[in-house]
């Protein structure tokens, strides 16, 4: 085996995504290929409504695949038992269940360990050391003590990444993790994944709408059009003219030179 394919951690093969209906298959995407490195940031992107949520439900085996396969650590994602899949992917989600917020961050950081605790286990002290870390790194340990419902959106997103963290997984999905925030939390939260993706080689892929942002600070980025779907690091994105049909010409345009979208006036 080359040593590039064993660097791999996560792979699509042929993925198609979508619904079962009783007329017949809602394709949202189709001959899905791709593959993720470990250590690396990948952003997913594409319009509104394009389908970012169901494709990472499918690689998250929170939802099945109309047809192909997806791989985690050269292992069929269906091969996976819960438990397994809990100590080698963790899932960051857009909102936090409601009944979670009447949870301390201290406790809702340590949720992350309930694969090696389980719901009535005991915190070890490496548990205790996992979360601690987890916390310093998301630089919200003095939220430690507040009830999560008093946490702003961006406090909230933190705390979510830290028991992703905490849970001490080589992959981390995350599923839109700027929603809801301003421009300045935005870049904060990207930031801080970029950093965490460097500093702990874990591999972290992402849905988002900042676009922009994410050609900036992404080692690869998964673009989502129409009828297609393109993986690569962003420059040879750009240079493909892979982001020039993602929105009407006649209201945007994206600019190769700069790396943005613009608003035609």
């Amino acid at each position: 085996m080359d040593s590039k394919k064993k660097n791999i951690i996560l792979e699509s093969r042929n993925l198609t995504v979508g619904y079962v209906k009783k007329t017949g298959n809602l394709i949202i995407a189709d001959t899905v290929n791709f593959s993720i490195e470990k250590g690396e940031l990948v952003g997913l992107v594409g319009a509104n409504g394009i389908g970012k949520s169901t494709l990472l439900r499918t690689l998250t085996g929170m939802q099945n695949s109309l047809n192909g396969e997806v791989f985690l650590n050269e292992k069929n994602l269906k091969e996976y038992s819960s438990f397994q899949l809990a100590t080698q992917l963790s899932v960051v989600l857009t909102e936090a269940p409601t009944s979670k917020k009447n949870l301390s961050v201290i406790e809702m950081v340590s949720l992350g360990r309930q694969p090696y605790t389980n719901w009535v286990g005991s915190l070890s002290e490496e548990d205790k050391k996992t979360i601690q870390s987890a916390l310093e790194a998301t630089e919200t340990e003095a939220l430690a003590n507040r009830k999560c419902f008093e946490l702003s959106d961006g406090q909230m997103q933190r705390v979510a990444i830290a028991r992703a963290l905490a849970q001490d997984t080589p992959l981390i999905i995350l599923d839109e993790p700027t929603t809801h925030l301003d421009i300045y939390h935005r870049a904060y939260i990207l930031k801080l994944l970029k950093k965490l993706a460097s500093e702990t080689k874990k591999t972290i892929l992402f849905s988002t709408h900042e676009i922009d942002l994410a050609i900036q600070l992404t080692d690869k980025m998964l673009v989502m059009a129409k009828g297609e779907t393109y993986f690569d690091d962003p420059c040879k994105l750009i240079e493909a003219g892979r982001f020039d049909s993602l929105f009407p010409k006649e209201t945007i345009d994206f600019d190769g030179k700069t790396g943005r979208f613009t608003i035609r006036k």
